[in-house]
C-alpha cells in the first residue's frame, strides 16, 4: 500500500515542530530530525506537478522514528512537522531562487548559493532526483510567509534547546539526523552511515569519533564528510569554541526504508533497534572533553 501525502488544511501547519522532552536530561546531547516532516499543505498540492510519491522523494521519512528512544535515554529530540519541500530549514532562510518568483527579490536576499543554483534552496525548486516541484512562478510574499511561520520557530525553539543544555551542563553536541539516497560516487562500496562535521569545524574530533566508532561495532560501514559534510544547521550551530558542537548523522535509506513506495523495510526495526544501542551509548560518555578548556 502506497504511503500518502499528510495534507494540511492551513497554508502553512499549525504547529511547525514537535519537540519530546526526558524526564530530566541527563546528557548534554540535542536529537533533531529537520526533514522527516509529512505535512504538505494543500496549497502545495494544488501547485505541484508531481504525484504524491513523487514529490516525497527528498524527505527523510522515518528518521524521527529511528531516533525516537532519544528523550527515554535523557536528551530532547526536536522534529520538523513539515515536508522539507515546503521549506527547507537546513538553508539559510534566504536562499531563494530568483527564477522561481513573478518580482524580482530583495537584494539581501542569498539568490547565488551552490544549493540555490542546485535547485536546493530553502523553498525547493527540485525534488530529490530533479523533477521540478511548480506549474507556476512563487510571489516573494509566499516564499516570507513559510520562513516566518516554518523556519524562524524551528530555529527559535532548536537555539533555545540548545541554551537550555549548555546553561545546564556548559557544553552541548547537537546530532542532526538525516537520511540519504543512493549517491553515485558510492555504486561500489556503499556506506550505511556518512557522518559530516563540516571536515573538523563543527565538532571535536573525539565526539565525531565515538559515534563513528560506535556504528562501526554495531556492523555498519562508516564514511566521514562524504559527500555530506553538513548542511546549514552543522555549520551555522557547530561551534566549538563557543562550547557547541554539531555532527550530522547520513543513513542509508536502503537500511530500512522502501524508496519507491515510501514504506518502512522490515529492517526499520533492526536499524532503530541499533540506533537506540547507539543512544544508550552515549549515556555512558563523559562529555566533559566537549568544554573549549579542554
Amino acid at each position: 500500500m502506497n504511503s500518502p501525502i499528510c495534507a494540511a488544511q492551513e497554508s502553512v501547519p499549525v504547529e511547525p515542530f514537535l519537540i519530546k522532552r526526558p524526564e530530566r536530561q541527563t546528557i548534554p546531547l540535542v536529537f533533531a530530525s529537520p526533514h522527516s516532516g509529512q505535512r504538505y499543505p494543500d496549497q502545495l498540492l494544488l501547485d505541484t506537478r508531481m504525484d504524491s510519491l513523487a514529490l516525497r522523494r527528498s524527505e527523510d521519512s522515518f528518521v524521527d522514528e529511528l531516533f525516537a528512544a532519544a528523550p527515554a535515554h535523557g536528551a530532547p529530540l526536536i522534529a520538523a512537522s513539515f515536508a522539507r519541500v515546503w521549506c527547507d530549514v537546513n538553508r539559510e532562510a534566504w536562499e531563494l531562487d530568483p527564477a522561481m518568483f513573478t518580482e524580482p527579490l530583495p537584494p539581501w536576499v542569498n539568490s547565488a548559493s551552490p544549493r540555490v543554483g542546485a535547485g536546493l534552496g530553502t523553498l525547493a525548486r527540485i525534488v530529490t532526483g530533479g523533477e521540478q516541484i511548480y506549474r507556476r512562478k512563487l510571489s516573494f510574499a509566499e516564499a516570507e510567509a513559510r520562513i516566518r511561520a516554518c523556519w524562524e520557530p524551528y530555529h527559535a525553539a532548536l537555539a533555545a534547546l540548545l541554551a537550555e543544555t549548555r546553561a545546564r551542563f556548559g557544553f552541548c553536541l547537537l546530532i542532526d539526523c538525516h537520511s540519504m539516497p543512493g549517491h553515485p560516487a558510492h555504486l561500489a562500496n556503499p556506506p550505511h552511515f556518512v557522518l559530516g562535521d563540516a571536515h573538523g569545524t563543527a565538532c571535536t574530533p573525539r565526539a565525531a569519533r565515538l559515534v563513528e566508532e560506535t556504528l562501526m561495532g554495531l556492523g555498519y560501514k562508516v564514511r566521514r564528510n562524504d559527500p555530506y559534510a553538513g548542511g546549514f544547521v552543522t555549520r551555522y550551530y557547530g561551534r566549538p569554541r563557543e562550547a557547541t558542537h554539531a555532527l550530522q548523522i547520513e543513513v542509508a535509506r536502503t537500511l530500512y526504508m522502501d524508496e519507491t513506495r515510501i514504506e518502512r523495510l522490515p529492517g526499520f526495526g533492526p536499524l532503530r533497534r541499533d540506533m537506540t544501542s547507539l543512544i544508550e551509548s552515549l549515556t555512558r560518555v563523559d562529555w566533559d572533553f566537549l568544554s573549549p578548556g579542554q
